[in-house]
């Protein structure tokens, strides 16, 4: 008789365990129990779905993961430590934390179920892991080294139970460090400078100041600069640095305030080390408005020298450019872009920005910024029919060409001018532009996003993933729409049930979305659940009868009829009609 084929292959294996979870239960049973389960729904397994890893099995207070990729297995790893640091400083309980372990080696499949030496490792390495920290072996940091934003430390040789052999590990996150943050990549977040005049109305000046020190910092390839949208979350709050810190993934914040009366401005800066709560450098200026500029310029090469980030010769000269010197134009672009942002755009808002854009442009012709700015309006007006022109992304594609002859290497007009391509169907050009934008600001959150969404469209699913992802790190309070581009190239590629947690994501960020869950339902139909499917799309039928998913496909750019189809028969396969 022919002896069953031992299937055999090589997989990044990753083991974590809840540290003292027998301390935690016997202090607060209920309690442990409730947290366990929001972190399995919440934090561990969006995760490990998110990184394309596979869970084996859950054994109360611990998991066993697979993963094809060990880059993607650390990066997990990552994800779940910061994602139980937030968890823990909003619970204001008994800390619950995380040691993994892991190990990239040769395993057995049996059924679902894994075994060998590789396996074993990585278990055995899970109990000597710092509390809230990762402990992989030297196999893993071989692969992973240089490719992820953790920078490990090395172990030595550990004598592990029940392995033959010492094993070389490296170590992160030792004293409980719960972000990825590495000492030659520092990283920052800008908070709303607060407006001290005694204009209320005077608020879209300091947050433009505020906006264009995050543009300037992004530009530097050796600092991680968090987006607008996320950091500005915070406006008008009193905040505990450190807990935006944790939130946000940072190991430096920048707060300050304004204070504009007629043609004197004062700002005042204080950049805090986020780990704790320590002064890294403050400064006061009282200056002329027509030095505002230079008061950013300074205040940018302060923050440079104080995290010790080397600039490199084009990244000086990148930051020496002088986008206009008419301060009235930029008066008006700074008034036009505040209108534009939040969540509260109406037509009024959409013709009140761009009368201001047009102001600008006639201020000074030669400032690019108000032409990338009313191509972004136009582009909001062809999503959202707010001028009844006939064809707003016309003029959006005119004003941002007249953008790029003005500022060709200006970032934003780059970005801009890629998202109006996506839209055009000149995905090519969309990706020369993002790629060109991101040559110039490495940590622009837009541009990646972008970039991400023009590979999707163009059939480069496996290529959108990396800038997507990078995305939702730099801008995670716009994480809702960079999960939906992360489903969408996952079922693309037919990672069914990681797409699914990338569209339930986007759910539970945004629990209105109708595209989320008319996504959400055609991946279900492709995993089988056909009953999970009908309800999910019975909600989005019940917040927007009027949706059309037939006619949202018919404007979504996607070169390959394939990749378009495979979403639509996600919901043939539910017995979902549009």
């Amino acid at each position: 008789m022919t002896e069953p084929r031992t299937h055999r292959r090589l997989a990044a294996i990753l083991a974590a365990d809840i540290a003292g979870y027998s301390r935690l239960m016997g202090a607060d049973e209920v309690g442990t129990l409730a947290a366990m389960a929001h972190v399995w729904t919440q934090v561990f397994n969006p995760a490990v779905a998110a990184h394309r890893g596979r869970v084996v099995k859950t054994m109360g207070d611990g998991a066993l993961v697979e993963f094809a990729s060990a880059v993607d297995a650390v990066d997990c790893a990552v994800a779940v430590q910061a994602g139980m640091a937030a968890m823990n400083a909003a619970s204001g309980r008994a800390a619950m934390e995380f040691r993994i372990g892991i190990n990239l080696g040769d395993i057995v499949t049996e059924g679902d179920d894994i075994h060998g030496e590789g396996v074993n490792v990585a278990a055995r390495l899970e109990p000597q892991a710092p509390r809230g920290g990762i402990l992989i072996s030297d196999t893993v940091h071989a692969q992973v080294r240089g490719k992820v934003s953790a920078v490990f430390a090395d172990a030595g040789d550990l004598a592990l139970k029940n392995i033959a052999t010492p094993v070389r590990a490296w170590r992160w996150g030792e004293g409980g460090a719960a972000v990825a943050a590495a000492e030659e990549l520092p990283s920052i977040a800008v908070l709303p400078f607060t407006n001290m005049s005694n204009d209320p109305e005077q608020e879209y000046f300091s947050d433009g100041i505020s906006e264009d020190v995050i543009t300037d910092l992004s530009k530097i390839a050796g600092l991680t600069v968090i987006a607008r949208n996320s950091s500005f979350a915070y406006k008008g709050r009193t905040v505990d640095i450190r807990a935006v810190g944790r939130d946000l993934g940072v190991t430096s914040v920048l707060e300050g305030s304004i204070r504009r009366a007629g043609n004197r401005v004062r700002i005042t800066a204080q950049l805090i080390d986020a780990r704790n709560g320590a002064h890294l450098w403050a400064e006061r200026y009282d200056r002329d408005l027509t030095d505002i500029f230079a008061v950013q310029d300074e205040v940018t090469m302060q923050i440079v020298g104080a995290l010790r980030v080397k600039l490199r010769p084009a990244e000086r000269t990148r930051l020496a450019v002088v986008r206009t010197t008419n301060m009235a134009a930029h008066d008006a672009f700074l008034r036009a872009r505040e209108t534009m942002e939040g969540t509260a755009l109406d037509a009024t808002r959409f013709h009140t920005a761009v009368a201001l854009y047009e102001r600008a442009i006639a201020l000074d012709p030669d400032y690019a910024l108000p032409y990338a700015g009313i191509a972004s309006a136009y582009v909001m007006d062809f999503q959202n029919h707010w001028s009844n022109l006939p064809d707003p992304l016309s003029l959006a594609s005119r004003y941002a060409r007249l953008a790029l002859e003005k500022g060709p290497d200006d970032t934003y007009s780059l970005y801009m001018s890629a998202v109006v391509r996506v839209w055009e169907r000149d995905l090519e050009g969309a990706r020369t532009l993002a790629e060109k934008a991101l040559e110039i600001s490495p940590g622009n959150a837009q541009a990646n996003g972008t970039l991400g969404l023009a590979l999707v469209y163009l059939g480069e699913a496996d290529k959108a993933i990396e800038p997507i992802r990078r995305a939702i790190q730099l801008n995670p309070g716009f994480a809702h729409q960079l999960y939906h581009f992360l489903g969408i190239a996952e079922l693309i590629l037919g990672r069914y049930e990681a797409a699914a947690e990338s569209f339930r994501h986007r759910v539970r960020l945004s629990p209105t979305t109708d595209l989320g869950r008319a996504f959400l339902a055609a991946t279900l139909g492709h995993l089988g659940q056909i009953d999970e499917a009908r309800r999910v799309w019975a909600e989005m039928r019940a917040i927007n009868p009027r949706y059309s998913f037939a006619e949202h496909m018919e404007r979504s750019p996607f070169r390959r009829p394939q990749d378009a189809a495979r979403i639509s028969e996600g919901l043939a396969k539910a017995g979902l009609p549009d």
